[in-house]
């Protein structure tokens, strides 16, 4: 029977070999040492000796003592009797027929090895689990294995599976109580009332008040940006938000307000009062944040699609209806002043050199000589309709569009009072001249007339200054305050992405200076920031770190110059700047292609969701998918819901085509489940445990050590109405989209992923899905394409302890630097053109380490303080600075491509494998033309997630067939070259059925695999 949250076969696994032990762990827990050694030769008798063996090292990799140590796996026996000397195993099967003797050796194992009771540790294991239950939140089968883990470090016996179960459940069960009733206590009577009302149906309404609050804005538009607002003011005025929930661990009130958010107001109303109103105080804290937060979403998005963009647009479509009137003025002042220039100007005659004086004397008669060719009335016209038409001569060439703009202000009108009224402003110093006039639009609103004293007039830059106190409209002494309002909000879109205005009361456009690590807390981290990073903290050790980054650089540049002549790969223009030929394709040999051809033919034929629970099978990832509401009951078949809706979200196929007559699919089930298990947390907690197998795979270890990862961006077009999309027509015509920037490992397992909006620069997004990764190695190589290059992101990678190698695909328009001005670098001369200030670097360096340190802990997020470090368009003196260390970077980059084509080749092999990746993703989401029909962040992020989860499984999937299939190849003979293997692709599909109707029946797998199809067999095509 299952033992409470554990499965019959969980259960079944504790403690007890459930495979065969993999090299790497019979290297690490059987390896006998000199001291094992001693105490194994004291047993006189062989079979003893090798049963000691065994009791000694499985106690280690197991936790406890095997009941019966003779059935340990032949592989154990064999390796510990190798390192005896005991030529036949198979002695062990006396161990133990006296009565007592393995008994004995147990009890003298454990004292000998400090080995514990678990009722001597059982209350301090308590106090353990309690702290990590109350702090992560993690589910009973998370806590479990936790426990088992800290009993084994230990060096404490294990416990019965039931009594651990128990004991988990009951710890965990009271810490969600504690979690609960702290949030209780700190309502009022009133403001419990509130909350619960917010369950209740109001008269004439479809949904509760709940329901209605957690919808966030869809449409980009001014009403709906006014909405937006009028719900970010009305949650607040709930007042939960001004609750000291600063006691509770900031993971658990995410997943409770999760809860909140994700889960039906009918299923909230069942709970208990304390569990039900710490769900609503939760939910509503973060909404508090959270509406402000979508407000300035769609506020950002309006401003640069539906007013500055829009406004460009029609500025080019009204030029373009004016330009033929335009050519024909145009064309006729030509012709005019034409006949002037010949008929005023003296002649040379260049055979004699003689000067005749101008054709016509008279003033009269240069118009004669005009209206000969252009008649009076037609000039007259075309200097009028140039004057209409083209801007003055002081203008700039962005007043067409800004004129173009102010006639928008209906737009804007209906949400600026709310505007500054619901979102707490904040500014820099560089930002409080435009906050102070944010602010000061309101009291301008609906008067006639405004006076200059009234506006800031520093903010009127370029053309502004003419559109505000030079219109033509104006009555002397005014301004236009409709075109200041625009002058603000321009300057204010600015200054909010940059991080120069900031919003108190958002989490997402708040301050990132005020996130950063400071005073105890960095001192607090700083030592162990700097110790994994490897950067110098004391006073001296930075201009010491800098000269050796500097000698490095040195170095290299005469190395690579001086292995020039025999360099075929690389020229130099005339200017001096470096040229790469172009990689030649690796050749595929034979041998590859009948290998390739072998290992695809003898993968079997499968349904997608059939995979899916063969890999649950494997991995047990499906025991990742716990309920948010927090409960340890778990359905039946409840695997085989998960893998219908991976199915039908993975391939965007929806319910339909996975509801079947079973239990487990039907409608009402897949519902439920959908909502109460699959969310992002548990899609990257089953996407870890696949990336942990997939590293596992012999033929994955082929294809790389997990160390090189790249990020990409996939881009999904998002047809319906979303805040979160953004236009791009080169990727998503004339609809909106969203890009799901994700990495991959050089294993082919995909670590994780971020879905950001649009198509924005990957380069302010990399740092954070390298930090968010779902499991796996840390990379250390970070492979990318050109959009995801700047010297900033070069300069935090490097710091942060990537090396970073994008594929600079304008390889002649980069910059090389140095350092010494006077070195010669032979053939780089000219192309190390950039000098790189390491004054600046050290003057700026504990800044710079407080700013990557609060990156690694995740104090900030580092797509923040990218944008913190621009203003403008161009690099604060901290930006410049980190900027000038990541060009040392970039250069020793630049100069390895040129000096190794290896690792150029690496780059391309490693973009090659995400390209084939994004090509697999492509086919497996193929519904609905394989558009993202989301329309707001969390569900794109959760279907994605579910994308990729579908993917890694897939992935895995093949890599574990394709690795029996070469094993099997080798063992009948066929000769397989290790270079062939590392070039097999597991991306393949043709074995895989993704359409239609789809079978969730996982067959009887008695070897733990399907078989193989034979390679030969006409059905294998």
């Amino acid at each position: 029977m299952a033992v409470e949250f554990l499965t019959d076969e969980q259960a079944a696994r504790y403690g007890s070999f459930h495979e065969v032990p993999s090299r790497a762990e019979l290297e690490r827990y059987f390896f006998l040492d000199d001291a094992d050694r001693e105490a194994v030769q004291a047993k006189r008798r062989a079979h003893n000796r090798l049963g000691f063996a065994v009791q000694l090292t499985s106690v280690r990799f197991l936790g406890r003592f095997m009941p019966d140590p003779r059935q340990v796996p032949a592989e154990v026996a064999e390796y510990l009797a190798e390192q005896l000397e005991i030529a036949d195993a198979s002695c062990l099967k006396l161990y133990g027929e006296r009565d007592g003797t393995a008994r004995t050796h147990a009890g003298e194992i454990q004292e000998a090895g400090g080995w514990r009771d678990f009722a001597e540790v059982r209350e301090e294991l308590v106090v353990w689990l309690d702290a990590r239950a109350w702090t992560t939140g993690d589910g009973p089968k998370a806590l479990f294995d936790a426990a088992a883990g800290w009993l084994r470090e230990g060096r404490v016996l294990l416990p019965g599976a039931s009594r651990l179960a128990r004991l988990v459940g009951t710890v965990r069960e009271a810490a969600n109580q504690r979690l609960w009733d702290t949030l209780y206590g700190l309502l009022s009577v009133g403001q419990r009332a509130v909350l619960d009302s917010l369950l209740t149906v109001p008269t004439g309404e479809r949904v509760s008040e709940l329901d209605r609050l957690r919808r966030g804005p869809v449409r980009v538009s001014g009403p709906q940006m006014k909405w937006s607002l009028q719900r970010a003011e009305e949650i607040a005025a709930l007042g939960m938000g001004d609750l000291d929930t600063s006691a509770i661990p900031p993971r658990r009130l995410a997943e409770l307000s999760r809860y909140g958010v994700d889960g039906k107001a009918s299923l909230l109303r069942r709970h208990g009062d304390s569990r039900r109103l710490a769900t609503l105080l939760a939910t509503t804290v973060y909404l508090t944040t959270r509406a402000v937060d979508d407000a300035l979403d769609l506020l950002e998005v309006l401003i640069a699609t539906k007013l500055l963009a829009k406004a460009e647009r029609e500025t080019v479509k009204e030029k373009m209806k004016t330009l033929p009137r335009v050519e024909r003025a145009s064309a006729k002042l030509a012709t005019a002043f034409q006949v002037v220039f010949d008929a005023t100007s003296e002649l040379v005659d260049t055979d004699t050199g003689e000067v005749t004086g101008p054709a016509v004397e008279s003033f009269e008669a240069m118009w004669e000589r005009i209206e000969a060719v252009v008649p009076r009335h037609e000039l007259a016209a075309a200097i009028a309709a140039l004057f209409e038409l083209t801007p003055p001569l002081d203008s700039d060439a962005d007043e067409a569009w800004r004129s173009m703009l102010v006639s928008r202000f209906g737009t804007v009108r209906p949400f600026l009072k709310l505007l500054v009224a619901v979102v707490d402003f904040g500014a820099t110093p560089e930002g409080e001249a435009v906050l102070d006039a944010l602010k000061s639009l309101p009291d301008l609103m609906g008067r006639k007339k405004v006076g200059p004293a009234e506006i800031d007039t520093g903010l009127l830059v370029g053309s502004w200054r003419r559109l505000v106190l030079s219109a033509p409209h104006l009555e002397p002494g005014t301004v236009d305050w409709n075109a200041y309002t625009f002058c603000v909000l321009e300057q204010l879109h600015r200054m909010l992405r940059s991080k120069q205005v900031f919003a108190k009361n958002s989490s997402k456009w708040g301050d990132p200076r005020a996130k950063l690590l400071a005073g105890e807390a960095w001192e607090r981290a700083r030592p162990t920031v700097l110790a994994s990073l490897g950067l110098p903290g004391l006073p001296g050790e930075a201009g010491e770190h800098l000269a050796a980054r500097a000698a490095l650089l040195d170095g290299t540049y005469r190395e690579v110059a001086g292995r020039l002549p025999d360099n075929a790969q690389i020229v130099f223009d005339d200017d001096g700047w470096l040229h790469f030929a172009a990689l030649e394709p690796e050749p595929e040999p034979a041998s590859l292609l009948d290998l390739r051809a072998a290992v695809n033919a003898m993968l079997p034929r499968v349904d997608l969701p059939e995979v899916l629970l063969e890999v649950f099978s494997w991995t047990g990832a499906d025991q990742a998918f716990t309920s948010v509401t927090g409960g340890e009951a778990r359905l039946r078949d409840l695997h085989v819901t998960i893998a219908a809706l991976l199915v039908a979200h993975g391939c965007n196929v929806g319910y339909t085509p996975v509801i079947g007559g079973a239990d487990a699919l039907k409608y009402g089930r897949l519902s439920h489940v959908d909502q109460t298990y699959l969310r992002l947390a548990t899609y990257r907690a089953a996407n870890a445990t696949l990336i942990e197998h997939q590293a596992s795979i012999g033929l994955a270890q082929a294809w790389g050590g997990g160390l090189v990862a790249s990020v990409d961006g996939m881009r999904f077009v998002v047809p319906v109405p979303s805040v979160y999309a953004r236009p791009n027509p080169k990727y998503f015509g004339r609809r909106g989209g969203a890009t799901w920037l994700n990495m991959i490992n050089d294993q082919a397992a995909g670590l994780g992923g971020k879905v950001v909006a649009g198509t924005p620069r990957d380069s302010l997004y990399v740092l954070d899905v390298l930090y968010d990764r779902d499991g796996g190695k840390r990379p250390e190589m970070i492979v990318t394409d050109t959009a995801s290059y700047s010297d900033i992101v070069f300069g935090l990678l490097t710091l942060a302890g990537f090396a970073y190698a994008p594929q600079l695909a304008d390889l002649p328009d980069q910059k090389m630097w140095r350092i010494d001005r006077a070195a010669d670098y032979g053939a780089f001369q000219d192309a190390a053109r950039g000098r790189v200030d390491l004054a600046r670097i050290e003057r700026h360096w504990e800044d710079i380490l407080r700013i990557i340190g609060s990156i690694h802990t995740g104090a900030v997020r580092a797509y923040d303080v990218i944008r913190m470090l621009s203003r403008g368009g161009r690099p604060t003196p901290l930006g410049d600075a980190i900027a000038h260390y990541g060009r040392i970077a970039k250069t020793l980059h630049i100069l390895r491509l040129a000096d190794e084509p290896g690792y150029r080749r690496q780059i391309k092999v490693q973009a090659n494998l995400q390209e084939g990746r994004h090509a697999l993703a492509r086919k497996i989401f193929h519904g609905r033309a394989g558009q993202l029909y989301q329309r707001y962040q969390d569900g794109m992020e959760d279907q994605i997630g579910a994308l990729g989860l579908v993917l890694n499984a897939l992935v895995l999937f093949n890599t574990r067939y394709m690795d029996a299939a070469v094993t099997q190849l080798r063992a009948d003979g066929h000769e397989v070259r290790d270079e062939d293997v590392a070039r097999l692709s597991p991306f393949v599909r043709h074995h895989v059925n993704m359409l239609g109707r789809y079978s969730f029946q996982l067959p009887a797998l008695p070897g733990g695999l399907r078989p193989l199809r034979d390679k030969n067999a006409p059905e294998a095509e």
